[in-house]
């Protein structure tokens, strides 16, 4: 009896671990964004962050070398977000 109730407790603690595998997908947004300007030189790579990708705000992630991720505003609102951008692609475009 000991054995089948510790067979029934694995079967349920397997499909728990299965599903929240599956089904909870932390999304990591922003919960604010910065209009202080980045530094190119810090940042390797960025991220579009959308309403409609599940997140609160749209912005802009960039990620720095040191894998931080700086929050900045769309680059509708900030020239400097665009332009940093910009060059990012160029540089992505060269490897």
């Amino acid at each position: 009896m000991a054995l089948k109730s510790a067979a029934l407790l694995l079967l349920a603690l397997v499909a728990f671990v299965y599903a929240e595998a599956f089904t909870s997908q932390a999304l990591d947004c922003c919960l604010s964004t910065s209009s202080k300007m980045i530094p190119a030189r810090t940042v390797k790579s960025y991220v579009k962050q959308t309403v409609n990708g599940g997140c609160q705000i749209p912005a802009i992630q960039f990620i720095t070398k040191k894998n931080k991720k700086l929050c900045a505003p769309v680059p509708e609102d900030y020239n400097w977000a665009a332009r940093l951008m910009d060059l990012l692609d160029r540089k992505q475009q060269r490897k």
